[in-house]
C-alpha cells in the first residue's frame, strides 16, 4: 500500500511557526493582527486560500504582498518552530517495516517541507516528498495527489490519503483514493466525516495498525 501523508498537523504541529508568520505578514501590510488561536483555521488550506479568506478577494494586491511577507519570515525562522507529534517517528517505521511506501503529500511549497523533514530527521522513511511549488502549481490537493499517482506511476485502489483537514479528504475522493483522516491536527472529527473520511485515526501509533 501507498500511504500518501500529508504534512502539517498530521506529522508535525506548526502551528507557532505558520500562525506567527502570519501575524508578521498582517503586521507588515498595516493591518490587525488577530491572536494566534484566532487563525487556527489558517493551518490546512493553502496559504494564498487563507489570506484571500482575509481579504475577501483573491484580486486584492494584499494577498500576493502578505505570501511574500510570510514567506520572508517562515523561510528564515517559521519552519523550525515547529514539533513532531509524539509517535509519528515510531509509526513510520513501523509502516516502512510492514511493507508499505510513504510519500509526503502537502500543499506546503516542496522546497519548505523537504527542509523540515530533514531538520526534523523525518525524511528517510519517504520514497517521495510532494509539495506545491512557490508560484502556487499544486497548491490544490486534488491536483497534488493527482501528480503523485502520475509521477509515482500508483494506481489509485492502491493509496490511501492521510491528512488532518477537509482538503486531504476531498483531493482523495477526487482521485478515487480513499480519504483518511487523523484526529490530532487542525480538523474536527466533524469536519473530516462530512468530507467523506472512510477511517480515522485516534492517535499517531494508530496509522501503523492494519485498517479493512
Amino acid at each position: 500500500m501507498h500511504y500518501l501523508l500529508d504534512l502539517d498537523g498530521t506529522l508535525t504541529d506548526p502551528k507557532v511557526g505558520i500562525l506567527t508568520s502570519l501575524q508578521h505578514a498582517l503586521r507588515e501590510l498595516g493591518e490587525p493582527v488577530p491572536e494566534i488561536d484566532e487563525l487556527a483555521w489558517c493551518i490546512g488550506p493553502p496559504l494564498k486560500d487563507a489570506l484571500v479568506t482575509i481579504f475577501g478577494s483573491d484580486e486584492d494586491p494584499r494577498v500576493a504582498q502578505g505570501v511574500t511577507h510570510f514567506r520572508a519570515r517562515f523561510g528564515d525562522v517559521g519552519l523550525f518552530e515547529n514539533e513532531v507529534y509524539e509517535g509519528i517517528p515510531e509509526a513510520l517505521a513501523e509502516l516502512v517495516e510492514q511493507g508499505h511506501q510513504l510519500h509526503i503529500a502537502t500543499s506546503k511549497p516542496e522546497v519548505f517541507a523537504r527542509r523540515i523533514l530533514d531538520h526534523f530527521n523525518l525524511a528517510e522513511p519517504f520514497t517521495s516528498i510532494h509539495g506545491s511549488e512557490l508560484d502556487g502549481t499544486r497548491s490544490d490537493k486534488g491536483e497534488l495527489i493527482q501528480h503523485i499517482l502520475r509521477t509515482q506511476g500508483i494506481a489509485a485502489e492502491d493509496a490511501v490519503m492521510v491528512g488532518d483537514r477537509k482538503h486531504d479528504v476531498l483531493g482523495a475522493i477526487r482521485n478515487q483514493v480513499r480519504g483518511m483522516g487523523v484526529l490530532w491536527g487542525f480538523g474536527s472529527r466533524d469536519e473530516l466525516e462530512a468530507a467523506g473520511a472512510c477511517h480515522l485515526f485516534e492517535k499517531p501509533s494508530d496509522l501503523a495498525v492494519p485498517f479493512s
